[in-house]
């Protein structure tokens, strides 16, 4: 007994100081991964090391123990069971069963504070946000009166979350702040309630398209990230951060983890699958890779994440009228931001078919939607097709003014390819009236696109500079020299044919760093398998 107690303990220091490795042994030893506290601390480090299914298998197994010995511990498994349910699977009855059970149990418990932890749960599951709104705030009066950090910090996360859904934007971003402030100041004692924080945060944004205050999150992320690892560990989370690291021109790490997400999605339900889907499908469509996009997308076409990116694919790739039916067709049950989104689609669209005034039209209706809102998404897009339509109709130096408008809208956004293809049209514009600036305009895109990885934009870019006269010196492929020392490391060794977990072992770090290397590798190099990049290396040497 007293070995046990003494890995127990080992365990729960190993899990605070985050070494998930070491937590990991210690309860999964004999003895110990029989007991709850046992199961319970295994499930917390297989849940850090990446490996969800056999979490979720550790923890519903210490659940059934919990309600038979310490039902107070069995409501939180089942608040986190019913979150995660959620958040990593899709799986809205399972999170509500489990939301249902920790209130009953804790109805059972009696203490106002269990209780107030298990109507978090309640206020997660909940499909009535304005019900969710208020669970939040009792939960949250709750852990101020009580004193428990931790439910006060995930009670105004949720609360905040709930309220930017109601439309309350600047009050729900607020508390959001507020609460992503408070557990990475340490008040909190759980890593968990900086993971609930930030990922609640992250997926607002990136509704929001408010990816600067991501980018800003995500630096103070930085000493917490160094201990624990990455808190962005659900599918939808990671899937949304990976979509941050797209807009804001962070490819190689976008790529890194929406791999990750595509993988962690893997058993999910098809509703985080296609998101994470869409995403990924977004970065190979600025990548150039258009077939590759259209791929990822097979078997989601009805998913409404994945209809606007779809039609993105049709347009890129000649299919103008199937890009404009499913367009039309999205657009009735749009948000303001994918309406945008589409609109600028269909004005786009209505360029390439020569329809000007179709291109107007569907430029009013954009500007319109622009008033409405406070975006400056929407204003940036609208800026942008304002200037196209203008330019279509020969109206160069008010199409410039226009596109000079969207960029720097865009760049406000911190969304440096769609700075970069504005510019583009800008130097497009200015070429009739100042020929000069236009060339310049046009060198900074090509730089902007080669440093991404943009390969179809940079390519159309240098034809649009060698048509107007100029040189367009081109870095050439992507090459060794962009990659890290480790990454060298990472493809030395898979070159050998070395699966992650032997090169984990060989180089001394995990498999998940393991996993983000060889997704690093393969974006920078511009391959698609380890096959490839194997064969490059090898090339290379000759």
């Amino acid at each position: 007994m007293e070995e046990v107690g003494g890995l127990l303990a080992a365990g729960e220091k190993a899990l605070g100081d985050g070494d998930w490795a070491t937590a990991l042994a210690a309860f999964g030893s004999d003895g110990v991964c029989e007991t709850a506290e046992g199961l319970s601390g295994l499930g917390n480090a297989q849940w850090w090391l990446g490996d969800v299914r056999a979490a979720f298998t550790s923890w519903e197994r210490a659940y059934a123990l919990y309600r038979r010995t310490n039902p107070a511990e069995a409501v939180f498994l089942a608040l986190g069971l019913s979150m995660l349910y959620d958040a990593n699977f899709g799986d809205r009855a399972a999170a509500q069963g489990w939301a249902a059970r920790a209130v009953r149990v804790a109805a059972e418990v009696g203490d106002p504070v269990v209780g107030a932890w298990a109507s978090l749960a309640r206020a997660g599951a909940a499909e009535d946000v304005s019900a969710a709104a208020a669970l939040a705030e009792a939960a949250y009066e709750v852990g101020a009166d009580a004193g428990d950090r931790d439910l006060e910090l995930c009670a105004l996360s949720l609360w905040g979350a709930a309220l930017i859904d109601l439309g309350q934007i600047i009050e729900g971003t607020a508390l959001l702040d507020e609460a992503l402030a408070g557990a990475l100041g340490g008040e909190g004692a759980r890593p968990d309630t900086v993971v609930l924080a930030s990922c609640l945060l992250m997926r607002s944004c990136v509704r929001g398209a408010d990816y600067l205050r991501v980018v800003q999150w995500v630096r103070s992320l930085d000493a917490f990230i160094a201990r624990y690892g990455c808190p962005y560990l659900h599918s939808s989370c990671r899937a949304s951060y990976g979509a941050v690291l797209v807009s804001t021109g962070d490819w190689p790490r976008a790529e890194a983890e929406l791999t990750a997400a595509m993988e962690l999605a893997r058993d999910s339900l098809p509703a985080v699958r296609a998101e994470a889907a869409a995403f990924l499908a977004e970065l190979r469509l600025a990548q150039g890779r258009v077939g590759e996009a259209r791929q990822l997308l097979d078997g989601f076409e009805d998913r409404s994440v994945v209809q606007p990116v779809l039609a993105a694919v049709y347009l890129a790739e000649g299919e103008v009228a199937t890009a404009v039916s499913l367009a039309r067709r999205r657009l009735d049950d749009s948000l303001p931001l994918e309406e945008a989104r589409l609109h600028e689609l269909l004005g786009s669209a209505c360029l390439v078919s020569g329809d000007v005034v179709g291109a107007v039209g569907e430029a009013e209706q954009l500007s319109d939607l622009g008033t409405t809102t406070d975006s400056g998404l929407i204003a940036a897009r609208a800026a942008r097709l304002c200037g196209r339509t203008l330019l279509a109709q020969g109206e160069c130096q008010a199409a410039a003014a226009r596109l000079a408008a969207a960029q720097t809208w865009f760049g406000l956004l911190e969304m440096p390819f769609e700075v970069a293809r504005t510019r583009m049209q800008l130097a497009q514009a200015m070429a009739t009236y100042d020929p000069a600036p236009a060339v310049a305009e046009a060198r900074v895109a090509l730089a902007v696109f080669e440093d991404l990885g943009a390969a179809a934009d940079a390519d159309a870019a240098a034809a649009w500079l060698r048509a107007a006269g100029a040189t367009a010196a081109r870095v050439g492929p992507r090459g060794l020299g962009l990659l890290t020392r480790r990454e060298r490391d990472v493809l030395a060794a898979l070159a050998v044919g070395l699966p992650n977990p032997e090169i984990a072992a060989r180089l001394y770090i995990s498999r998940r760093t393991v996993e983000h290397h060889v997704a690093s590798i393969l974006s920078k190099l511009g391959v698609r398998n380890r096959t490839e990049a194997a064969a490059y290396l090898t090339r290379v040497h000759e």
